[in-house]
């Protein structure tokens, strides 16, 4: 009998995730808000409930959080009709949400203060086109026995696994601090065409150049992608990382001035017009 694994937030980035577990053999037991997603979802074989509730009940060991931020982590644990309203005993949220490392180290805190359940977190890095191949990086904190029992999970989903040891929060650092060097390397291959494009030097050529020579990187290989990414989606995430890296410099003295530059830097760079401040 194949394992059942619940996975709540079956959005842009959480469905594909749980059509690979599904691919590897799990029974996912699914729950959105959005009740638009279920015929999908039951088309591509999940089980999908009508509660938390019952995900907190059918899950074997474990239940996926792949929802938006730590309002809606705390809310689907420990609102109302929550994950903690079943009464779980034994099993582990998995959090893959991305969230700031101290909201995360409190998230940890208050599960594990609160109730029966552990907390590990794995934050992912690949984009909608990595959940879909499965092929994301997952960058895992917690207690170290559970993140490794749970590998076979994350193997369904991603390409590579890394441990940064068990505070909840750091899984969160490592993706920020991929972001931040994302977003400096993002300002720079975009200056660099922009100069080209001056001198009306061929785009493709360039690019050609920068991924044989000593200007390579995965920006440089994936720019026909990264080129398209829009204001109000990609590039609002990434500044939104930037400036998370940038706060957590501040409050801890770590100098930082490239990713300070990045993230004033960014939209101009990439001649994108900045979405209006919400």
């Amino acid at each position: 009998m194949s394992k059942k694994i619940g996975f709540v937030g079956l959005g842009t980035m959480g469905f594909p995730m749980a059509v690979n577990l599904q691919k590897a053999g799990f029974e996912v037991i699914g729950y959105d808000a959005f009740k638009g997603v279920y015929e999908k979802a039951e088309a591509a074989g999940f089980t999908m409930v009508e509660t938390l509730i019952e995900v907190a009940e059918q899950a074997d060991e474990a239940i996926i959080s792949m929802v938006r931020d730590y309002a809606q982590n705390v809310d689907i644990t420990f609102g109302e009709g929550g994950l903690l309203s079943a009464g779980p005993k034994g099993k582990t949220l998995i959090v893959m949400s991305t969230l700031d490392p101290e909201t995360m180290n409190e998230l940890g805190k208050k599960v594990e203060e609160e109730s029966d359940l552990s907390l590990i977190s794995a934050a992912v890095s690949g984009g909608a086109s990595g959940a879909q191949a499965g092929t994301l990086s997952i960058m895992t904190s917690g207690k170290e026995e559970i993140v490794k029992s749970f590998q076979p999970y994350f193997d369904a989903i991603g390409s590579n696994t890394f441990y940064y040891g068990e505070e909840a929060g750091n899984s969160q650092v490592a993706k920020l601090v991929n972001n931040l060097i994302l977003g400096i390397n993002m300002n720079a291959v975009a200056e660099g065409l922009k100069l080209g494009n001056h001198y009306n030097l061929p785009q493709e050529e360039v690019l050609n150049l920068l991924q044989v020579s000593t200007g390579d990187s995965w920006v440089a290989r994936n720019w026909s992608d990264i080129s398209e990414w829009t204001a109000d989606t990609a590039l609002a995430v990434l500044l939104k990382d930037l400036i998370a890296a940038y706060n957590q410099g501040i409050k801890h003295n770590v100098s930082m001035p490239f990713n300070a530059l990045s993230s004033t830097q960014l939209f101009n760079s990439m001649e994108k017009e900045k979405p209006e401040a919400k």
